[in-house]
């Protein structure tokens, strides 16, 4: 009983200790690398893409299935009130009974069919399509995680630029308090930094909703539940980029989209085809088997006794169909698809200039970028030792409280202009990588 009792007082630590490993579990901490691989597996987008990818191997089975045997079975029943009859020699001969049945099956192959030899390559170029269509939507994917990544990075980091503010002025606030209760400082002074204060602390609230928010959308990118807690560790964030090695050209061939756009070129030739195979004959081998009763009781399916008379039929021969004339239908529909694979090309040689345009960009914004990071970088340290010293000068009467506060918010935007620099350069950079057709390398 004492082993039943103390087995039962366990149950709530237990209950307890998994609650706290569920808690735990929760909080994930997710680096760039992760979050990626992630989104790639859990991304309704990816998931979605891959599910067509399904779909295109279904309707491959489904043209296919055309140029396959097709067997159908027929049965019927009917009841002749009203018998017909012919006249032979001068004497009416009934034909048929009061009532009849009729059961067979029907064979149909295509021998010679180019719209559906035509649709089953166009089937499996369709495979293609969706396989291609899988992997632009994954690099695109990865491109707006990796994105959202970084934006949660420099917003956290601008966070913590407004906390160490936020010290700092409430360091000047508690040496004006002192001030102004020895009588050294003005009641304006002590109402100036705590609206300042005030307005630090908002800012902070605000930026940390925003964080929140980043983080949700990262999340909801990568396809992970909202709720979810995560953590990003500030590392990802380099904040001494160095400039990559650029190349005067970017091969457009191998980038996906090119590669989706020849696929589509190819669909709207096999397209082309497909109407003109409307010109060409079908050609087709029928064979059908049919056994049918007749009797003027209703006693056709009975085995013993029966008056029924069943006899049996059989054929195989070839369809042969000739498209003559359809009013100029088939012409017309030709010309179009000759108008939407020069659509097509134009398309491409937009794409090829777009890609070319975006990697050209790429170089420009990494270098302007690096720039900015280094020149930023010296501005912060300048912004800091100048913030030093009118403090000091300031604990010494030397400095107004005007100069202390404008210096406050030239070192915060000048920290702010260095973390967007660094978020601006980890842009261009996917930009780059992308241009070069390696974004997967980030996985």
């Amino acid at each position: 009983m004492n082993s039943i009792i103390k087995q039962i007082k366990i149950i709530p630590v237990l209950l307890l200790g998994l609650f706290l490993s569920n808690t735990v579990s929760a909080q994930q901490r997710l680096t760039l690398k992760e979050a990626l691989n992630y989104a790639v597996q859990n991304s309704v987008k990816v998931r979605k893409a891959k599910l067509d990818i399904d779909g295109g191997k279904y309707k491959t089975q489904e043209v296919r299935a055309q140029a396959l045997p097709q067997l159908t079975g027929n049965a019927g029943f009917n009841y002749n009130p009203v018998i017909g009859s012919l006249v032979f020699g001068g004497k009416q001969v009934r034909i048929g009974a009061k009532y009849d049945a009729t059961a067979g099956v029907q064979l149909t192959q295509q021998l010679f069919n180019q719209q559906v030899f035509t649709g089953l390559k166009a089937a499996k170029t369709s495979e293609s399509y969706y396989n291609l269509t899988a992997g632009l939507t994954e690099e695109q994917i990865i491109e707006q995680v990796a994105n959202n990544y970084y934006q949660v990075l420099v917003n956290r980091q601008q966070l913590n630029v407004i906390d160490t503010n936020i010290k700092n002025v409430q360091v000047v606030e508690k040496v004006i308090g002192n001030q102004y209760k020895n009588g050294l400082a003005r009641k304006i002074d002590v109402d100036r930094i705590k609206v300042n204060l005030t307005n630090l602390q908002n800012k902070r609230e605000q930026t940390q909703n925003a964080i929140i928010q980043l983080e949700n959308q990262l999340k909801y990118t990568m396809g992970m539940p909202v709720q979810t807690q995560i953590t990003l560790p500030s590392t990802e964030l380099n904040s001494n980029p160095i400039l990559p090695a650029f190349t005067d050209s970017i091969n457009t061939a191998g980038r996906t989209e090119m590669k989706l756009l020849d696929v589509q070129k190819e669909l709207l030739s096999l397209q082309r085809k497909a109407y003109v195979a409307e010109y060409y004959p079908n050609i087709s081998l029928i064979g059908n088997y049919t056994s049918k009763g007749q009797s003027d009781k209703f006693d056709l399916f009975k085995n013993k006794n029966t008056t029924a008379i069943w006899y049996d039929a059989s054929a195989i021969g070839l369809s042969l169909k000739i498209p003559l004339f359809n009013g100029f239908l088939t012409r017309s529909k030709i010309r179009q698809a000759e108008v939407d694979l020069k659509k097509a090309e134009e398309d491409r040689r937009e794409t090829t200039n777009t890609l070319n345009l975006a990697y050209e960009n790429a170089k420009i914004e990494l270098r302007n970028n690096i720039s900015t990071i280094n020149s930023q970088r010296q501005n912060v340290l300048l912004a800091q030792e100048i913030y030093n010293s009118t403090q000091n000068n300031y604990n010494n009467g030397l400095a107004a409280l005007t100069d202390l506060l404008d210096t406050e918010t030239a070192l915060t935007e000048a920290q702010n202009s260095y973390t967007q620099a660094l978020l601006n350069y980890k842009i261009a950079e996917i930009q780059l990588i992308k241009s070069n057709g390696n974004i997967k390398s980030l996985l």
